[in-house]
């Protein structure tokens, strides 16, 4: 469907047309319970997060006034659904702050090289179940990021408009998920390294 047959649905939403709702919400179920999963880990928050998302979406839809994509608007409500869902399960959260000392002091990173890396050990079951764990375990403001660049392929403006920073925080915040991400990695990826040589 064409942004223009979009902007009809949604111009149609706006002034009370159930039906109109109705497809905005077959249009996009499965993307936002997609990265609800995704940011949250859980089938169950994911379906909590789409249906609060939706819920908002139908109380607020008088409120979008076109200057963004609908998708963008959607996104944004559904991102910060997840978050507030992911900060009220866990005891702390991290800010930018708290983790600047680690990534901004190269000399303590230990960088792995995955040159050697066989193919079929990243495309395994085990592989899959690693960075699973290693993006679960992302700080928050790096994982939202994440998810929406590497996981959903939604460029730097889509992400930085949905999460609300500029184009070169998310930038920023996507280098440190990877190195973060790497680094989570390294151990196993030294394993497959040795079992392939």
């Amino acid at each position: 469907m064409d942004k223009a047959q979009i902007r009809e649905i949604v111009k149609r939403a706006k002034a009370g047309d159930r039906a109109a709702f109705t497809e905005l919400v077959n249009l996009y179920s499965d993307r936002i319970y997609n990265l609800a999963l995704r940011i949250l880990k859980n089938p169950d928050d994911a379906a909590d997060v789409l249906q609060e998302t939706f819920l908002a979406v139908y109380e607020k839809i008088h409120t979008f006034d076109g200057r963004a994509d609908f998708f963008t608007w959607l996104y944004r409500i559904a991102t910060n659904f997840s978050l507030m869902k992911l900060r009220k399960n866990k005891r702390t959260v991290l800010t930018d702050e708290d983790l600047e000392s680690n990534f901004d002091n190269p000399d303590q990173i230990q960088l792995t090289e995955w040159q050697a890396r066989p193919l079929q050990g990243m495309l395994s079951e085990e592989f899959r179940r690693h960075l699973d764990e290693a993006v679960d375990s992302l700080p928050e403001i790096y994982k939202s990021v994440f998810v929406l660049r590497d996981l959903e392929n939604l460029s730097i403006k889509e992400t930085s408009k949905i999460l609300g920073i500029t184009e070169s925080n998310v930038k920023i915040r996507l280098k440190r998920a990877r190195m973060y991400l790497r680094e989570k990695l390294a151990g196993y990826m030294k394993e497959l390294v040795k079992e392939s040589g």
